[in-house]
């Protein structure tokens, strides 16, 4: 499952930082999630970080978007991966 952030978010900059996947960013009107980098911080943490800690409690499971923690572990594990593709590809330019 990835997490949502609903419209009581106060747009406080709590959450994004906390984000280890860069899932969360600044939408029209408060900060939303990219549910295809959401792993719910499986593979980072024991719980999701924005909604630990969130002042307002606005970030809840997706309705829309079922995920089990395998499923979670795999996208964590494509996520870091491309990831270190991506830093390795810069350092050897720059090199």
């Amino acid at each position: 499952m990835a997490l949502l952030i609903t419209d009581d978010c106060i747009n406080c900059d709590v959450c994004e930082p906390e984000c280890p996947n860069e899932a969360i960013s600044m939408g029209a009107e408060f900060y939303q999630i990219d549910p295809h980098k959401c792993t719910e911080c499986v593979g980072h943490y024991d719980e999701p970080q924005c909604a630990l800690l969130c002042p307002v409690s606005c970030i809840p499971l997706h309705p829309d978007w079922r995920e089990s923690k395998e499923e979670l572990q795999a996208k964590y594990e494509r996520l870091t991966s491309a990831k270190a593709a991506a830093e390795a590809e810069a350092k050897a330019k720059a090199a």
